[in-house]
């Protein structure tokens, strides 16, 4: 028999970007199969699968010597999201079928159960834009998949239940169903909403506030106060995804294997709460393959932390790097890749062991100095990485619902938002040391007002930096260029945790 030789491509994910992969196979004189090109044990294991499934669909597995090359070869290859490539050239390299259609112009990606069901795979949006990029005319991709790829505009997708349906296809026998872009909705729908929040207008300003610059925030109070329910509805006043900011989301979760049929692509900005028990690896990203971790799943969105004293000192001092560079590293002996983690940071905290410090109807049992170190897990040099602290005190059940809509909050946030666009097409959280030397700078009075602050409760530089942020976004807020003592003074309230400041919270 002569040798046949057939290619067809595939595409490896490498940290949320996509690799074309080349699947080349060979079907000669000789025994035996071969799998080459760096293949992990999931890909190894692909051959007595793609055995199976050729004999159940009818056709036969070569008994000649046969060599399948996934190049380039110091890619190392992960998961059975080849099996389909792989038995697609196997029927053409072995003369079983012939493709009218050529399959060098589709990156064909999928899981085969031993039946020739399709299964669904990851990364298929950043595979979908890779192929777009070096221009292939489409891809075949699970059902499941399909929908995600679509949302690429310029590239065929079709949606395959079955390996029968993809060889017919490629034969000219019968057609796959295209899939179509979903339409992108930006106006999201909330459960929640913070006028159902009784009373604590100073934590609505804050949150307010954090929203409108993205900047990080603490919430320090007892049982009960209500910090986890303000956090979980901090989302319903950011502004909506833009397009740009859904496809680099979508990409994270698609990645990491967070999407479904039911949720194909990201339209609202997330919310990551993790356990306190999270590892290091767990919050950063990272593994065998790297995968992005809760940071990087929150990108756009916002990180909530409940219970911040109680996570490893490990796992919160991973997050000081990712929280200024807006992006993490991971650097391994044959691998670095970079995942964005540009998420707000949310986290609740209670002042003390028992809880019941500051309670206005519970007397705390603490020892003394127990409050001090109770918070004192949480590091000087993370604190001073979140822009406001602020102390959340119960209210009594008698208050009254008297609050704004978070839909007319978001209206001024969104306002704010639009001038930092027009200034310097970023958030107010995120600029640099020129342009805070040419932003934010206050008034005489205002200025002076600052500088006394810093003595009295013995700030860091960062933190210096920081109030100057957060005045720049209350006075967005307000419309004003200038910023006066009254966004001084209001930035400076929201410092309560700086280590001058420590000395109060004793029992």
């Amino acid at each position: 028999m002569l040798h046949m030789l057939t290619k067809v491509f595939g595409s490896a994910v490498h940290g949320v970007e996509a690799i074309t992969i080349t699947i080349e196979v060979n079907v000669g004189q000789g025994t035996k199969f071969f799998l080459v090109g760096l293949p992990d044990n999931a890909v190894k294991e692909s051959a007595y699968r793609i055995e199976t499934v050729i004999k159940n669909t009818g056709y036969k597995m070569p008994r000649l010597r046969t060599v399948v090359n996934m190049a380039p070869a110091d890619i190392r290859k992960a998961g059975a999201a080849y099996d389909l490539p792989i038995a697609v050239g196997i029927l053409a390299a072995s003369r079983q079928v012939v493709y009218t259609r050529e399959p060098d112009s589709y990156i064909i990606m999928g899981e085969l159960s031993l039946d020739g069901t399709l299964r669904p795979v990851r990364g298929a949006l950043p595979m979908a834009l890779q192929a777009r990029k070096e221009g292939f005319r489409g891809m075949i991709l699970p059902w499941q998949n399909a929908g995600e790829a679509a949302m690429v505009e310029g590239l065929e997708v079709f949606a395959a239940k079955h390996i029968g349906e993809v060889v017919d296809f490629l034969q000219g026998k019968a057609g796959l169903d295209r899939q179509l872009p979903h339409a992108h909705h930006a106006q999201e729908i909330f459960d929640v909403d913070f006028a159902e929040v009784k009373g604590q207008g100073t934590i609505k300003r804050a949150m307010e506030i954090a929203a409108a610059g993205g900047h990080n925030i603490i919430l320090i109070g007892p049982p009960g106060a209500g910090k986890t329910m303000l956090a979980k509805r901090l989302p319903s006043i950011l502004p909506p995804l833009t397009m740009e900011e859904a496809l680099e989301t979508t990409k994270i979760h698609s990645v990491s294997g967070k999407l479904s049929e039911q949720l194909q692509f990201i339209t609202n900005r997330p919310f990551r709460s993790p356990h306190h028990t999270i590892s290091d690896v767990a919050l950063v990203g990272g593994g065998n393959p790297p995968l992005p971790g809760e940071i990087s799943l929150a990108h756009n969105g916002v990180l909530f932390l409940d219970e911040l004293p109680e996570y490893k000192r490990s796992v919160l001092e991973v997050m000081r790097q990712p929280m200024e560079d807006r992006k993490v590293c991971i650097s391994r002996a044959r691998i670095a890749l970079e995942f964005l983690s540009n998420f707000m940071l949310v986290a609740a905290s209670n002042p003390c062991p028992c809880g019941n410090f500051n309670h206005p109807g519970r007397e705390c049992t603490c020892f003394p100095g127990a409050v001090q170190k109770y918070l004192n897990r949480i590091s000087g040099p993370l604190l001073d990485r979140i822009d406001l602290h602020v102390e959340v005190t119960p209210l009594p059940p008698t208050a009254t619902f008297n609050g704004e809509t978070s839909s007319t909050i978001r209206q001024r946030v969104v306002a704010a938002r639009d001038i930092q666009t027009a200034r310097f097409a970023h958030q107010n959280a995120t600029m640099s040391m020129r342009e805070i030397q040419l932003h934010c700078t206050p008034e005489p009075a205002a200025l002076q007002l600052l500088e006394s602050a810093m003595k009295r409760l013995q700030l860091s530089a960062r933190a210096y930096e920081r109030i100057l942020k957060v005045s720049r976004t209350i006075a967005d807020l307000a419309g004003q260029e200038q910023i006066t003592s009254d966004h001084i003074a209001e930035a400076i309230q929201f410092r309560t945790l700086d280590r001058g400041n420590w000395g109060r919270f004793q029992c």
